[in-house]
């Protein structure tokens, strides 16, 4: 039996959600091409059909995400939102419980560091958009002191999450995505 046109394209878009939800939530390491595609509700022939490796996966994985990049933090910067508005969307308790919904550095940037430089540049080239990003919203400086605080305050939440994420829910977890809102903002000029 043939596929309709256009099914082939929507299942690897399928394996893609799916799989960026688990790297996200268990890690790249701990998701498996067997429980990936029980997830996405498919064998694991089929995932051959769309990958040549698992490695392919998490590269188009991480170049969709990046693609796709609209979460509440990304919206808000798009939409002009005072730079406090965009580091709570960041570094909120939701945020925190939620690691399969959301940042993709803050869930991998250590396991990502020991994948083949090809995974590396396209993790590398999401980062560097959203740094971008956050450079072009901020309210004063050169174009290259803009791109060095984006830097060191994209380097601040992704810690700061991380940090809070292991701590886990309860008062200190709250503090430190709190804290880490106050230094993003003394960052910036704005605390």
């Amino acid at each position: 039996m043939r596929y309709q046109k256009g099914r082939r394209e929507e299942t690897r878009r399928h394996i893609i959600d799916v799989a960026g939800r688990r790297f996200r939530q268990d890690g790249i390491a701990a998701a498996g091409i067997a429980g990936l595609m029980t997830d996405a509700g498919l064998t694991n022939g089929a995932f051959y059909t769309h990958f040549e490796s698992k490695e392919d996966l998490v590269r188009q994985t991480l170049d969709t995400m990046r693609e796709s990049a609209g979460g509440a933090t990304v919206q808000a910067i798009r939409d002009g939102a005072p730079p406090e508005i965009w580091l709570r969307r960041y570094l909120s308790l939701s945020h925190r419980d939620n690691p399969g919904g959301g940042c993709v550095a803050a869930a991998l940037s250590a396991e990502i560091a020991r994948h083949p430089e090809e995974t590396r540049d396209a993790f590398r080239a999401a980062c560097e958009e959203f740094v971008g990003q956050i450079a072009d919203s901020l309210p004063a400086g050169t174009p290259a002191a803009r791109r060095a605080t984006a830097q060191a305050l994209y380097g601040l939440m992704i810690g700061t999450l991380q940090l809070a994420r292991v701590i886990g829910p309860g008062a200190e977890s709250d503090a430190i995505l709190e804290n880490g809102v106050r230094a993003g903002l003394l960052m910036i000029g704005g605390g």
